[in-house]
């Protein structure tokens, strides 16, 4: 005697689980490739903002800066040949957008952060960091919407 526990009856089909449509998994495919580099970016970002401010005593905002533009050197790299090496062959077109659409998000990170660190006053180790990460935050959402839709543009050939 055998027990039917999917609550089918013997003998009718059962519904399949609808499967992500593809569009959705590529998307969060590129959602994690995009936090891989971006996390190794922020980490980037971090250790050379701490060394600078807090290690050789370099003002605020100069370490803030530094260290985003290194980090967003190193973000080329790995947004190039990691998270978007399937979109359009690299050009001098989508180079000069990744540095200034990057520029633009160094500007909206430091200003985030000069609104902590000077308007709030938020000084310490601790809280000199918090605003970095919250700063870092809100520009990489700007960061991830433009490259993936002007800078990393997806190849018409390639996406059918």
């Amino acid at each position: 005697m055998t027990a039917n526990l999917t609550g089918a009856r013997t003998g009718t089909a059962v519904a399949a689980v609808p499967t992500p449509a593809r569009p959705v998994a590529r998307v969060v495919l590129e959602v994690v490739k995009f936090g891989i580099v971006g996390g190794s970016g922020v980490l980037v970002n971090f250790l050379v903002f701490n060394l600078l401010l807090h290690g050789l005593g370099r003002p605020a905002m100069i370490a803030t800066v530094l260290a985003s533009c290194i980090a967003m050197a190193t973000n080329f790299i790995g947004f190039r040949y990691f998270a978007y090496r399937d979109r359009a062959r690299r050009t001098r077109r989508q180079i000069a957008l990744f540095f200034v659409f990057s520029g633009l998000g160094v500007v909206m990170e430091s200003g985030l952060f000069w609104i902590g660190y000077h308007g709030l006053g938020l000084h310490g180790p601790l809280a000199s960091n918090a605003v970095k990460a919250l700063s870092i935050v809100l520009a990489s959402a700007f960061r991830f919407l433009v490259y993936r839709t002007w800078v990393f543009q997806q190849d018409a050939r390639r996406a059918a």
